[in-house]
């Protein structure tokens, strides 16, 4: 293999390093052990190995590391974006290695809530922690002076586990929106000989602006362009809404569009935390800006998806503006006849919007947030988008009334196409300080979420995977998919709130005994009274 003459590696473990075979939806499988099928199978199905240059470079590459990367190399920094399969004789020469990550040590949902159901690690922990042993080894044995950066939206994750800190040789920590600012400055730390900070904080007020955002130079997975930043609803479980709220101009879209025309790729994803708030000033819908986007997205994608769309955005734009109808009018065609995004339900207690999520439900009141989100799927229903919609277990002070609640609304939910999956809380945004939910506090109204969500679920997924998976060429796939799900179905159509708890149990005393047999020093202490209820390691805050 030729080497590039660089100075800086980005990479990623396999599990994002990948297109998910064009369907970005099947990469969730990551977040999950491999049940049913071997690992190697299962990591077939989900995370499938690039295309690769001569070089090690891959042809796609995660959507951060791609801005990452456009950041240095418009600084005049020597970088490039590295398989995972190709890192070990770059980490022999160059002077960093700097690694993002959505989440390090599957402690961010839904990787925490398959852990602790089943007792196993999801494939996501596992490639990771390969990847930073193999870096830890180079850097031990054959390149001491290399520096090893992690960053990312879960870089939070490493104050958790400092034993891992050091067992992996990382050098520098940096929380926070870092990839325009903070990723060069340290790299020209590193240039210049000068010591790195242990840990690095970006705070709202050293986040770019948009025209500090770089245009991105090599294509990301699956064709995802990113069109707004932050969020202005300021849900207190939730990070991104702490930073500040932005959207990328459209001549800055269509030159990721283009880029991505011209090597063939004409399916993506509109990224955004809520793509029908493109253009907008707060929550009020900017019809306009919404479907100039879309008019230019369709000018170089056949179809396309949206990452995230807010429920209360979905009614609003469609009860004040038609919108959802007039975008389906717009975008569908031959090629794209359907749409599919992720959102939240989160709850369906309107004492828990009120306390948690005001804004949530704005520009309607938390009291609506039932009717809200009913009234939601059905107008998705009808114009043929699906939702895939997540629920949190365990918000702190929520009470068997809360749980019923959202029972009942996930029950009024049935008829309209969509996915539910209920997640565990995980202390993040202004909950960070909250205790994390553990499967020992699951009580029997929780099981029954879990087992009403899982028959929905199943239900229209399997309507969804044709649509979703088309033609010969995900017919492996597909059929993969279909085994699974009827093998689910069976499991969930016997299972009781009784039945789940006791195979909760099960699932912890797995885990006992496999931390039992491993040193401690090799792992976390992943057990219930371990990592899932410890607090963070204090470290000072330092912005840019």
């Amino acid at each position: 293999m030729k080497l590039l003459d660089i100075d800086f590696v980005l990479t990623v473990d396999r599990t994002l390093m990948t297109d998910h075979h064009g369907k970005e939806f099947i990469g969730f499988m990551t977040t999950a052990p491999p049940v049913f099928f071997p690992e190697k199978l299962w990591m077939w199905i989900a995370a499938p190995k690039p295309k690769v240059d001569e070089y090690g470079r891959p042809v796609v590459a995660p959507y951060g590391l791609r801005k990452v990367e456009a950041s240095l190399l418009e600084k005049g920094f020597k970088v490039a974006v590295i398989d995972p399969d190709y890192l070990e004789p770059y980490l022999e020469r160059v002077k960093a290695v700097m690694i993002g990550h959505h989440d390090y040590f599957a402690f961010c949902p839904p990787s925490s809530e398959w852990w602790m159901l089943t007792g196993r690690e999801p494939v996501n922990r596992r490639y990771l922690l390969r990847l930073m042993r193999l870096i830890a080894r180079v850097k031990k044995t054959r390149n001491p002076d290399l520096k090893v950066i992690v960053a990312g939206p879960a870089a939070w994750q490493w104050l958790y586990v400092p034993d891992y800190v050091d067992e992996f040789m990382v050098d520098c920590i940096v929380e926070g929106e870092s990839g325009e600012k903070a990723i060069p400055w340290l790299a020209q730390r590193i240039l210049d000989g000068e010591e790195l900070p242990r840990y690095l904080y970006v705070g709202p007020a050293d986040s770019p602006s948009v025209e500090e955002i770089p245009v991105i130079k090599g294509l990301s997975v699956n064709g995802l362009i990113e069109v707004s930043r932050g969020c202005p609803r300021g849900c207190k479980f939730c990070s991104v809404t702490l930073r500040p709220f932005r959207h990328i101009p459209l001549d800055k879209i269509e030159a990721e569009l283009r880029l991505h025309a011209e090597h063939g790729v004409h399916d993506g994803i509109l990224h955004a935390e809520d793509v029908l708030l493109y253009g907008a000033v707060g929550v009020n819908v900017n019809p306009d800006a919404v479907l100039k986007l879309h008019a230019l997205t369709k000018k170089y994608y056949k179809s396309f998806g949206w990452s995230h769309a807010a429920l209360a955005t979905v009614v609003q734009a469609q009860r004040r503006f038609k919108l959802i109808s007039r975008l389906a009018d717009m975008i569908f065609d031959e090629h794209m006849d359907f749409l599919g995004f992720q959102t939240g339900i989160e709850t369906g207690s309107p004492r828990l919007v009120e306390r948690d999520m005001r804004g949530k439900a704005a520009p309607y009141t938390p009291r609506e947030w039932p009717d809200i989100v009913e009234e939601a799927f059905s107008i998705l229903h009808e114009h043929n988008m699906i939702p895939a919609a997540t629920l949190i277990i365990g918000l702190p002070g929520e009470t068997e009334d809360d749980v019923y609640k959202t029972i009942e609304l996930v029950e009024r939910l049935k008829p309209y196409r969509s996915m539910i999956i209920p997640l565990f809380f995980v202390p993040m945004g202004a909950f960070r300080r909250k205790d994390w939910f553990l499967s020992i506090q699951l009580r029997e109204e929780h099981a029954e979420l879990l087992r009403i969500c899982l028959l929905h679920s199943i239900r229209w997924a399997k309507e969804i995977i044709g649509k979703y998976m088309p033609g010969l060429r995900y017919a492996p796939v597909r059929w993969a998919m279909r085994l699974f799900l009827a093998w689910a179905e069976y499991g969930a159509r016997r299972a009781t709130a009784e039945t789940i708890l006791g195979f909760v149990e099960q699932a912890k005393e797995r885990m006992a005994r496999q931390e039992a047999r491993e040193p401690l020093v090799k792992r976390i202490k992943a057990r219930i009274s371990g990592v899932f209820g410890r607090q963070p390691v204090e470290v000072p805050a330092r912005a840019t």
